[in-house]
């Protein structure tokens, strides 16, 4: 069984917003820029749904995370989970800067969005300050809702494509400022992306502090050519050692079409646990029983009656 814990719902407001601030003609934004980053244009949300559903359905997938790439989308991915409840949990970009940011996304968990996902150097705040604090404390009032944090290193490869500034500052994006939130809501998954996307040592460290931390194992994790030497290999086999393989979660980062699913990404991560010793078991865990736990199927996702790989 796979389960896939990243994957952007690259939605028609989402190339809308990007043209929006590319200073596009209201009526063609979406157009524009799907042309100028040659994908596919996403159109309804539920035709995109429907083809992320038939995609994992061919690759074998059973279940993904879809993601709200920007903040104020929470609606698209709604509507994706609510046509497909059984192969597809809800994530949602927020930005804790703005003054309705907590109202959103109260309003994103009650429509069933599982996943809070915050960016901290996009978005300019310090993860140990309030604005953070308060995203925690929503999701520990709301039970089985997870907090997805990016650290470290940050691009957005569309945003280059496009000529788009990316004002980040990484300074914001350091492991090691979750300890005080992740120790006082120990109940609250957090989910790290990429091993920490270039702060390996202290997203490990702080996992190895609060046994609530998680890490995804998403996309090429090209940051490794920051730590000369350091492979997948190695990664996979020192998170095993120190954590354990209940707390890694498989994903790629995939995003649009017509690239569709990266297998690669699942085939260079499936050599990589067995190149670290990875058992049977471990691997179950890795790449699709730990989301299941996770995000175990609501009772209207398993009496939906959809099919699943």
């Amino acid at each position: 069984m796979v389960n896939d814990c990243h994957v952007h719902f690259f939605s028609q407001h989402f190339l809308d917003t990007l043209g929006a601030q590319k200073g596009l003609p209201a009526e063609s934004r979406a157009h524009a820029v799907a042309q100028a980053l040659r994908w596919e244009e996403p159109h309804a949300n539920d035709a995109l749904a429907d083809r992320w559903a038939a995609e994992l359905t061919r690759h074998g997938v059973a279940r993904a995370a879809l993601i709200a790439s920007v903040p104020g989308d929470e609606a698209s991915v709604a509507e994706a989970i609510e046509r497909h409840p059984s192969r597809f949990v809800g994530f949602f970009m927020l930005d804790p800067t703005k003054a309705d940011a907590i109202e959103r996304a109260a309003e994103a968990l009650e429509r069933g969005l599982r996943g809070i996902c915050l960016f901290p150097a996009m978005h300019r705040y310090p993860l140990h300050g309030e604005r953070a604090v308060r995203v925690f404390e929503l999701a520990a009032s709301r039970p089985g809702t997870a907090v997805f944090v990016h650290c470290g290193a940050l691009s957005v490869g569309a945003r280059k494509r496009l000529g788009l500034p990316s004002a980040f500052e990484m300074r914001y994006g350091n492991p090691l400022d979750l300890q005080h939130v992740a120790s006082t809501h120990p109940d609250v998954p957090i989910i790290i992306p990429h091993f920490g996307a270039g702060l390996f040592r202290e997203a490990l460290m702080l996992a190895d502090a609060c046994a609530n931390v998680h890490f995804d194992t998403s996309s090429s994790n090209a940051w490794l050519r920051y730590t000369p030497g350091l492979t997948l290999d190695q990664v996979f086999r020192t998170t095993l050692e120190l954590l354990g393989p209940d707390r890694l979660l498989f994903g790629t980062d995939s995003s649009f079409f017509p690239r569709g699913w990266t297998r690669e990404i699942y085939d260079r991560q499936r050599a990589a646990l067995g190149a670290a010793a990875a058992t049977g078991a471990m691997r179950e865990k890795v790449l699709g029983g730990n989301f299941d736990r996770l995000f175990p199927l609501t009772s209207a996702a398993a009496a939906s009656g959809e099919a699943t790989a």
